[in-house]
């Protein structure tokens, strides 16, 4: 089953959804999940230096035994050391990584680049010019901090990675509209929190009432996850998701399949998160 894609603002495509090697596999051997990952229908693979798991997550590429033109990998700069550079931390990435390239490569967060934030875009497009990563871009960034390399920038970030899910959606609007302004698709972290993390929300019976609805029009099972995966998608947002069950591997690449949401279903998760404000990874977002 081919995996649909999101065109970039580069002329790239990034498959919709991808599987992060952050989380529960942090600081972990990460290669039995991402060769698991890949078997069961991830092409997507998020990786970041700050997961300090980098070499396992090659590792899992090879096992898996998908060629490397059918997959998608992702790292993430970390804060830099003494004279090292985003072209130079990359090159230590792609080593332990085993690749020649990376399809995409962001700023993990602004906060550890303070006051250097521009000198650090030139450094990511100097990779992207290089051939050492094919698309460029940033991870929790909030508008001033696009505003700021912005200024700057002779190639806009093509991707934001933010925890998005319904309980942020209405105080993203502003993050939202610059990434409207310079096509700069959206991508999602932690975006099946309120199942996950915030049960007992009120977004649940309404997550549970349009589940029965597709389920019903689908004529097989559908899962809380895929219904919100979907409203995801159907947003044009990047997914990037974690497992270690094969079955759940399947599940979350299977809702491609599910039957689209209405725009009054869509309406209505985004009106209902919009009742309660939470976020689930603070320490990773600037200061509201």
């Amino acid at each position: 089953m081919s995996v649909p894609t999101l065109l970039l603002n580069d002329g790239n495509s990034v498959p919709w959804i991808g599987f992060g090697t952050g989380t529960a596999l942090y600081s972990k051997d990460a290669a039995e999940a991402v060769s698991v990952a890949i078997q069961n229908g991830f092409i997507h693979l998020d990786g970041a230096q700050v997961y300090n798991n980098e070499e396992t997550l090659g590792v899992g590429v090879v096992q898996s035994g998908k060629p490397r033109s059918e997959l998608f990998v992702t790292t993430k700069l970390t804060k830099l050391k003494p004279g090292a550079t985003p072209k130079s931390a990359l090159q230590e990435s792609l080593k332990k990584l085993g690749l020649d390239q990376a399809d995409l490569y962001l700023i993990h967060t602004p906060n550890n680049h303070k006051g250097q934030l521009k000198e650090v875009w030139k450094g990511m497009e100097e990779c992207k010019k290089d051939g050492l990563t094919k698309s460029i871009g940033v991870s929790n960034f909030a508008v001033e901090h696009l505003e700021e390399i912005l200024e700057v920038a002779t190639i806009p970030p093509s991707v934001n990675q933010i925890e998005l899910h319904p309980y942020v959606w209405k105080a993203l609007q502003p993050v939202f509209e610059i990434h409207k302004q310079h096509g700069i698709v959206t991508s999602s972290y932690a975006g099946l929190s309120p199942l996950f993390r915030g049960k007992g929300g009120p977004l649940d019976p309404v997550i549970e009432s349009i589940r029965q609805r597709l389920q019903t029009t689908r004529g097989q099972p559908v899962t809380d996850s895929q219904v919100l995966n979907k409203w995801l998608k159907q947003n044009g947002i990047l997914v990037i998701t974690t497992t270690s069950k094969a079955e759940r591997a399947r599940e979350y690449v299977d809702t491609v399949n599910v039957p689209d949401l209405t725009a009054e279903e869509i309406a209505l998760i985004e009106k209902t998160g919009s009742q309660l404000h939470q976020r689930y990874f603070p320490g990773n977002w600037p200061p509201e």
